[in-house]
Order: structure tokens, then sequence, then C-alpha cells
């Protein structure tokens, strides 16, 4: 038997969010042809797992019950008859997208539109806060060696956007030379700021106490910025930290509307704004595109990276012996409502992650 977090319905996690033990685990003749069984030992929580628990979210209905979390990391228990990439044994971790219409015809680069994101791991079909569960085999990934379970849980949705962010647009790829400015100190702008750091560039962070500054960097920023200091001039005292303050090669923008002019008065001419979060003030009034055109840069709205950025992430990590950041407080399974309230509340440092087996 297993245990499971099952959100029934969207009235707000502290509502919604249950708690079920003694779940049945399929057996091998159970097991779709494309499909694994997983025993996960850790998950991490994203800001859309709040979202989506939310009924007046912009993410609109779900079909419930349903098992939340799009991350995750564990073992493979058995496969069906038709996977080929995995075996018994293996260390996984889950790609949040397989439903991706281009990845059904055997297309791993393509990456998740907002149109996919109903059929995403955690929102259109069963995630990751279970101890076992059945994932079709385009939901995973090998896992990187050089990680343990948790770490290792909170890479798949901050890890492949932000090296969707970072690499995915060709001639605009972070590297020795270039700057790139993160917004806060989130799962995805620390993602962001560790992978940019890794591959040279110069990357200013932006935050709101000291004791974040200096986390931030100890993990590679070469200046970082306090937003609540100078709520207004933030951006300008950011971009004046760049050569002849030209502007940011890269500007990393997980606020939406409330933060969107700061990041376009930071941005350097033809650089580029990734818009890859919404996690400001939703009555902020909408920016108009006018704006954007007055900057001469490029806007990339992204939620994900493809299954094969995951891959490529995964082999960085490796490589380079990346340690990805991750909140001082690990939760258990059990504690799940308590790590959500703990992301809602933006007590955290990078990603919330919860163990689950040992």
């Amino acid at each position: 038997m297993s245990r499971a977090w099952i959100l029934d319905s969207q009235e707000g996690f502290e509502a919604s969010l249950k708690f079920k033990e003694g779940v049945p685990i399929p057996g091998q003749a159970d097991l779709p042809a494309n499909g694994a069984l997983v025993k996960l030992f850790a998950a991490s929580l994203n800001y859309r797992e709040l979202m989506i628990a939310d009924p007046t979210s912009p993410i609109g209905p779900i079909n419930t019950p349903l098992i939340p979390g799009c991350d995750g990391a564990g073992v493979v228990l058995a496969v069906g008859s038709s996977v080929r990439d995995f075996r018994v044994g293996d260390k996984v971790i889950t790609y949040p997208a397989p439903a991706v219409p281009e990845a059904q015809d055997g297309d791993d680069s393509a990456a998740p539109g907002l149109p996919d994101a109903s059929l995403m791991l955690g929102q259109g079909i069963d995630g990751t806060l279970r101890s076992v569960g059945v994932f079709t085999e385009k939901a995973l990934v090998h896992a990187p060696a050089s990680l343990g379970w948790t770490l290792a849980a909170s890479l798949p949705c901050n890890w492949a956007t932000a090296w969707n962010v970072l690499f995915g647009l060709g001639g605009k790829k972070a590297g020795p030379g270039t700057w790139v400015l993160v917004g806060g100190s989130g799962g995805l702008s620390v993602a962001a700021l560790q992978l940019a750091v890794a591959a040279g560039a110069t990357v200013v962070a932006t935050t709101s106490s000291e004791e974040k500054e200096a986390r931030l960097r100890t993990l590679g920023a070469a200046h970082t910025v306090n937003y609540l200091r100078e709520p207004k001039e933030w951006a300008a005292k950011a971009r004046d930290l760049t050569p002849s303050g030209r502007g940011f090669d890269i500007v990393v923008d997980v606020g939406g509307d409330e933060t969107l002019l700061h990041s376009l008065s930071a941005v350097r001419l033809d650089g580029v704004v990734a818009l890859v979060g919404l996690l400001g003030n939703k009555d902020a009034p909408s920016v108009p595109l006018v704006d954007v055109f007055q900057h001469g840069c490029i806007v990339r709205s992204l939620i994900l990276g493809s299954r094969e950025q995951l891959r490529q992430v995964v082999q960085f990590v490796d490589e380079r012996k990346i340690t990805p950041a991750i909140d001082d407080k690990v939760f258990e399974l059990a504690e799940t409502k308590d790590a959500y309230r703990f992301l809602s509340e933006k007590r955290h440092f990078a990603k919330v992650v919860i163990r689950i087996d040992h």
C-alpha cells in the first residue's frame, strides 16, 4: 500500500488537500504499455501548486480528485511492455509535461506552451505527492548520478525552465561576458542564478533581506539589490552595475505586471526579458505593448523547458558538480500541507522539498 495527497476541490489548499493512506499499488499486469511504476523518495513544490488549488487563480477549473505536484525523484519498480528507455532499478526524475503533442510524436525538443499546462503532472494528470505512482515514459528522465533524492527532486520544473531561459534562444545564450538579472530568491530565480554562474555569466540578484542577499552572494551572485530598500529605483540601481550602464543581456522576471516595467528598464537594447512567473500583485495594471516597443528588446514568455532540455540540465549538473540550493527546512510527506503553507507565506529560500520514503 502507498500514501498520497489528494486535491479534491479548488477551495484553497487548506480545505482541499487530503492525505490518504492505504492506496493500492498497481501490479505489473495493471501497467499501461508505456508506463513505469516508480517509488518516489522526494518531491518539491512550485508556486503553480498554490494556484491550482486556488479558485480565484487564472489557471481555471481542473478535474478533481487529483494528486498534485509535478517535481519528483525516485526509482523504477516495474515497466510496461513498450518502455525502452528505462529498466527496473533506474533512478529517475519526473518531466512535468509528458503530453506535449510534439513529444508524443517523438520530438523531445518541444517545450510546452500555456495551452499544454492543463495536461501537465499535478494539473491534468496525477502528479508526484505520493509514495508510489505510475508515470508514462515521457514523464521521466534519468536522474543525475551526483545528487541525492531531495536535491534531484528540485530540478524538473524550475531548472528545466531556467535552462530554457538562459540557453534556449539561439544567439542569446548566457555565458562569459553576458550579464543576467534574476528577480527574487525563489526556486526558479535561484536555479537561473546557479546555472548562469556555472556558465560564466555575471549575475545580479534582487531580494528583500540582508540574509537572502548573503545567501545569493554565496551561490555566486556578483551583486545584490534590495528592492524593499529602494522600491522605485532598484532596476536603475541594478542597471548601473552593468558595463557602462548598458543594461542586462537577460532579465528573469517572475513577478508579471508588477515587475515587468522594472525589467524593461533594466534590459539592454536587443536584450531578453524572460517572463516566467506571476508572483507579483495580480491587481497590478497590465503593461501595454508599446512599453516593450520603446525598450527595443525581446520579451519571451515560457512556462517550462523541453524534456530534452531537462536531460541537458541533468548532464550539466553532473559535469559541473552543481549542488542545487533548497530551503534548509525539508518536510515529510505527511507534512505536505505545512509545506504548502510555508511556500504561500514566502518564508522559503529556493525550493521547498518534501521527503517521501527512504
